[in-house]
């Protein structure tokens, strides 16, 4: 082992030496104490704090820094590990101790007097065989293989009587029952409130209207740095810029490299490549023509400047407060109209039906409009969701339009609105056939929908799982919208849903890339399954999670 012990007294000092940066970390304890983990858990310590501030170190040790640095921020990271290895070292512990069996279950009782005494009884309880002086052995060979005794004949079934034959288009009663779930039992209702995870939900304001709850840093997120230690640690963000702490000027040339590795860090977090070299080079201006003091300089003017531009891209630009938008346009007398679309698969009508859920929280009336008339079972699927919907809500107040399949969407999306508009509906949200970005008799149909009905929020639903594609798939949707509408003034996006937000950890990069291309903010963000997994963007978040090493 890398660590050594010292006994002084009654208190125990054992510590570990990290080489690379004459560095030694000690933990005292008292003597009395049994800590087998002491060994892990200084390595682990060793190896987080060096990851981290590598660079900090060498600056103080070369004498490049007037000032000490400051190791407060470590605090809870050495709380997260701490609780990691106990965790680890309890469930080694448990896995080590095994738990003996009882007598009565081993085979060794059944051969005593008083086992095979109770199992011959059991047996004659049971009615499975007779009670006779067959060995027990035998008998517990035939219980572990389904074997049993029925009129002298050792584990022979029964013979089956001929079954009448189903024909094509019929179906038989045992079948029909298997089928039927009408009868709206306790366990259909068991799989309604597994819709909506209590956890996720929302919180309403003082003026009653339910907000969905911010996206959250994953509390689960913390790994341990497990493997050798690197004797090149670069202790993230803060290793790219280390060679700069040294009182000089930056200029272009001083900047390149740490430029290209803060431009590979973006794109390893999702970031489009284009939309990374940007973003570099929005903050290599910014810190041109700086003098570079100590350590601490640097840090401050690295954050600022990464800080200034992920926050002028994230931050919107236009009003993310729906609830406002559709309480003005009711006082015009129609309903707010939202066009949900996107490319296949990235679960539009499943976003669709949260914001639903969301809406009906907030006591509006909603109208979903089937306009996937498309993809086999959209329909289908719309209406299981306004079924659970209704179970789910006080506010019941929620209805599909549909027209079938192989018709016109714009026209179904264009009865849907005007029966919104004469039934009192609030809202029409408008759910559309997934197409790919490159598929242009789909994309002009699209188009058609968006210029003949002009909705007042146009969503694009994305995945947070795509990058470089993300830019292609928003950019080629807007000049589709833009160039088959026909109109002088076309409609943009105005929005973006991001999905399966919960899969990526910290690789948050596609809702830099789509707010950038864009321009528009990410409205709602899909964490989940249930109707209560939508979040909001955390511009905050976002960034921390894209300076994180």
């Amino acid at each position: 082992t890398s660590s050594t012990k010292h006994n002084s007294g009654s208190y125990t000092l054992q510590w570990a030496f990290a080489n690379e940066l004459n560095v030694i970390f000690v933990a005292v304890y008292q003597k009395m104490l049994q800590l087998p983990y002491l060994d892990d858990l200084l390595t682990l310590v060793k190896r987080h704090f060096v990851a981290r501030f590598a660079a900090e170190i060498r600056m103080l040790t070369d004498g490049d820094t007037a000032s000490f640095p400051s190791f407060d921020s470590f605090d809870e990271e050495f709380d997260l590990v701490w609780q990691a290895v106990e965790e680890r070292f309890e469930q080694m512990s448990k896995s080590r101790q095994g738990v003996p069996r009882k007598f009565e279950d081993t085979r060794k009782f059944q051969t005593t007097a008083r086992g095979a005494k109770l199992e011959l009884e059991e047996l004659a309880q049971a009615n499975e065989m007779e009670i006779s002086r067959k060995p027990a052995k035998m008998r517990s060979w035939e219980d572990r293989h389904g074997g049993h005794a029925s009129d002298g004949k050792k584990g022979r079934k029964g013979k089956k009587g001929k079954e009448n034959r189903v024909w094509d288009g019929k179906a038989s009663k045992e079948s029909s029952q298997a089928l039927d779930f009408s009868g709206g039992g306790s366990e259909s209702e068991a799989n309604v409130a597994m819709l909506v995870d209590e956890k996720s939900k929302g919180v309403r304001t003082k003026d009653g209207v339910y907000e969905v709850a911010d996206v959250a840093e994953r509390s689960d997120s913390f790994q341990l740095l497990e493997g050798k230690e690197s004797k090149e640690s670069t202790g993230g963000i803060m290793g790219m810029f280390r060679a700069l702490a040294s009182g000089r000027v930056l200029t272009e040339d001083t900047l390149a490299q740490p430029m290209a590795q803060m431009r590979s860090h973006l794109a390893n977090k999702n970031v489009a490549a284009d939309i990374a070299d940007k973003v570099c080079q929005t903050v290599a201006r910014g810190l041109l023509g700086m003098r570079v003091g100590g350590l601490q300089n640097i840090r401050t003017l690295i954050e600022q400047s990464m800080e200034t531009a992920l926050t002028r891209v994230l931050t919107p630009s236009s009003s993310t407060d729906i609830i406002r938008d559709i309480d003005h346009v009711r006082r015009q007398g129609r309903p707010y109209t939202m066009a949900f679309v996107g490319v296949n698969g990235v679960g539009k009508s499943t976003n669709l039906s949260k914001v639903c859920y969301w809406l009906l929280q907030n006591n509006k009336r909603v109208l979903i409009a089937a306009c996937d008339t498309f993809r086999s079972g959209a329909v289908e699927q719309l209406r299981v969701h306004v079924r659970n919907l209704r179970a789910l809500s006080e506010n019941q107040n929620v209805e599909i339009f549909e027209r079938g399949y192989g018709k016109d969407s714009a026209g179904i999306a264009r009865d849907a609105i005007a029966f919104g508009a004469s039934h009192d509906f609030d809202v029409v949200l408008i759910d559309t056939a997934g197409r790919m970005q490159d598929n242009e008799p789909l994309m002009r149909a699209l188009a058609k929908l968006v210029s003949v009905n002009s909705p007042d929020k146009i969503l694009f639903v994305g995945e947070a799982l795509v990058g470089n594609e993300a830019v292609d798939q928003l950019q080629k949707f807007n000049r589709a919208i833009s160039d088959f509408s026909g109109q002088a003034r076309p409609r943009q996006i105005d929005g973006i849903i991001l999905t399966k937000f919960d899969t990526i950890d910290d690789r948050v990069g596609a809702a830099l890339s789509m707010t950038y291309v864009t321009g528009q903010p990410i409205v709602f963000v899909g964490t989940g399954q249930t109707y209560t997994d939508l979040r909001k963007m955390n511009v905050d978040h976002v960034i921390r999670a894209l300076l994180r090493p």
